[in-house]
């Protein structure tokens, strides 16, 4: 992963270097939790690359829940229990699932409430002939997400419909004495833990991802390797070596600017997902106490045919980040001689330097408007420089929360809508 940032993201240096300096103590913190391991404080995310414990039994459970005939994964959770999830697999696999139908197993996601998707579940399920074809992962830190247990009740029922026996064929992740916790004891159903203080959206290298990530057949011990790579850097750098000090200053200086708009501008279908997942962790880490920075994601370069008039040529109100990748797999060419002929400066170029050409446009467009952006280049779309970057903006939020003066680490306001719709439902 390389990130740049000079001369286009618009930022005094001097100004830069006042702010990154005013991290130094903050920096020094994260050390210090670092150094003291374990998950006692509000930071505590960042110790869970490097906790072996963890990966060992996460391992050992993927290697009792994990059959040869296992075809389906299904994630029941929402926020912060499937979204770090989901990027991952639709980065590597999700994303080209119709047009892969031999290649299993595959994910299904359960989140929001909609019976329509529920009842095409239902006859996936009556499918099923063998119950070591699929696996479900119910997830709740708190063990009591409406959502979640009313997905994973109607779930429930429709297995025990068509299996005698099914519940060595889920899992709950949730945190240890939660609601969720006992009911697992109570029915016979395994569970794995979470660390009291490890919040849903830093939690992608906790269980909540490792789990069915390794269910799917990724290294996890290459994911979490490469984790405490940036982590160290993101930690330990100094000044402007560091990207993560640099990042969150960049969108700290320019949202005192009147640009309270971060762009996520994805040049890799594959990764929308992920641009998701960053607007959680962002939107809920310092949107808070009249305060924040609106995240958004686009997608390159299909979104420069929907909103690109708006984000040239409208208010300048946004800094925006450019995310692509340098390599892709197998080079595609158009034909030499191609069978209509009506754009002559296509013929006999790859796929890949098409895309190139509408990035390094894109940013030329950008610079010629005095647009401020930041970019990043990932080498590939691997599980190496996912866990990279999923790592590296979580640091990065770490250090704009401080900046923003708030407690990144909660989310007051979520429970609003919570308790209001709990207050209907029990009225009615």
């Amino acid at each position: 992963m390389k990130f740049t940032y000079q001369k286009t993201s618009r930022v005094d240096e001097q100004e830069l270097t006042k702010i990154i300096g005013s991290l130094a103590g903050y920096q020094a913190n994260l050390k210090d939790v670092i150094n003291a391991g374990g998950y006692d404080s509000d930071e505590a995310s960042i110790n869970l690359p490097s906790d072996h414990e963890l990966i060992y039994s996460v391992m050992q459970m993927t290697g009792k829940k994990k059959s040869p005939n296992l075809k389906y994964i299904l994630i029941i959770g929402i926020g912060g229990s499937n979204l770090g999830t989901k990027a991952i697999y639709d980065a590597l696999y999700g994303y080209y699932d119709v047009m892969r139908t031999e290649r299993f197993p595959k994910m299904i996601f359960l989140d929001t409430q909609d019976a329509d998707v529920l009842s095409n579940l239902s006859s996936l399920i009556s499918s099923i002939a063998d119950p070591n074809e699929l696996l479900i992962n119910a997830i709740s830190k708190s063990g009591s997400t409406t959502e979640t247990m009313a997905n994973f009740e109607v779930v429930f029922d429709m297995l025990k419909d068509c299996f005698s026996s099914i519940a060595d064929r889920i899992v709950f992740t949730t945190n240890v004495g939660s609601k969720l916790h006992g009911a697992g004891n109570n029915n016979g159903i395994d569970v794995l833990n979470l660390p009291e203080k490890v919040g849903g959206r830093y939690s992608i290298f906790s269980a909540v991802g490792l789990f069915p990530l390794a269910l799917l057949g990724i290294d996890i011990e290459e994911l979490m390797t490469n984790a405490v790579n940036i982590r160290e850097i993101c930690v330990n750098s100094q000044g402007v070596e560091n990207p993560a000090l640099v990042s969150a200053s960049i969108l700290y200086i320019q949202s005192q600017q009147g640009k309270n708009i971060n762009d996520n501008f994805i040049f890799a279908p594959q990764l929308e997902s992920m641009g998701k997942w960053y607007r959680q962790l962002m939107g809920e880490s310092i949107g808070k106490d009249g305060k924040g920075i609106t995240p958004t994601v686009s997608i390159g370069s299909t979104d420069l045919h929907s909103v690109g008039q708006l984000y040239l040529g409208g208010p300048k109100d946004k800094t925006t980040t450019f995310i692509y990748t340098e390599h892709s797999g197998e080079e595609i060419m158009v034909p030499q001689q191609t069978h209509l002929g009506l754009i002559e400066m296509i013929q006999g170029k790859s796929i890949s330097s098409l895309m190139r050409a509408i990035v390094q446009g894109t940013k030329l467009a950008y610079e010629k408007q005095e647009l401020p952006y930041m970019e990043i280049a990932l080498e590939s779309i691997s599980v190496d420089e996912i866990a990279t970057f999923m790592q590296f903006k979580m640091v990065e939020m770490m250090y704009l929360g401080k900046l923003f003066g708030v407690n990144t680490f909660d989310q007051p306001h979520v429970e609003l809508y919570k308790i209001e719709t709990k207050r209907i439902l029990e009225e009615s």
